[in-house]
């Protein structure tokens, strides 16, 4: 395994966990879910975009399935949200936070998974979207919430903007370790400006 394979599996693992501990977080506040509820909602949060990128361009089976660290990570930072929930959750930041680390570190291994098969820079940029914000999306299905990226802060945004200076770096044949590490850290601030601000994207009026 070469450098830049490890940057990508140690990315691609912190924000598997980043994940976990968000959806499990969101379990415990919003959904008043057990043991079982937590670490399921924790799992998709953390898996479910990459299961959908890895359908998407046939990567099967997916690499949830082929490396047993995702699956350990998810379900370690599951279970630590879970038993540390009741102190997790007065920090009303946590959440976010956390949603923030894993939509950049997502976008970032998800439009570098695409390049790596091939494909074009749009179409993995759109990859990478998907990678980030495709777990949250079906957790949010599941208790029941308006999916974020159709309504939160800036989402899906900066997870673009993270992708496209990643196939940036990539096309550029650049060093992956600091510039991928930059792009997700930008992303991660237009995020938690978003937040901050409270800044949307541009909606539509509303209609009497």
């Amino acid at each position: 395994m070469d450098s830049g394979d490890i940057a990508l599996l140690v990315l691609d693992l912190l924000g598997t966990f980043a994940f976990a501990v968000n959806g499990a977080m969101t379990a415990i506040k919003y959904a008043r879910v057990d043991i079982v509820g937590v670490l399921t909602l924790g799992m998709v949060t953390a898996l479910g975009g990459g299961f959908i990128r890895d359908i998407l361009i046939d990567s099967l089976p997916p690499t949830t399935f082929l490396d047993w660290r995702y699956l350990l990570t998810a379900a370690v930072g599951s279970l630590l949200a879970f038993f540390l929930g009741a102190r997790l959750e007065k920090l009303a930041r946590t959440i976010n936070m956390l949603d923030a680390v894993g939509l950049s570190l997502f976008a970032v291994t998800g439009t570098l998974k695409g390049m790596a098969f091939g494909l074009g820079p749009t179409q993995s940029i759109i990859l990478g979207v998907i990678t980030a914000a495709g777990g949250g999306t079906l957790r949010d299905i599941m208790i029941q919430r308006i999916p974020a990226i159709l309504h939160t802060e800036l989402y899906a945004i900066p997870a673009a903007v993270a992708g496209g200076l990643t196939a940036a770096v990539v096309s550029a044949d650049m060093h992956l370790i600091p510039w991928g590490v930059l792009a997700a850290a930008v992303c991660f601030a237009i995020r938690m400006v978003g937040i901050h601000f409270d800044l949307h994207a541009p909606r539509p009026r509303h209609t009497e």
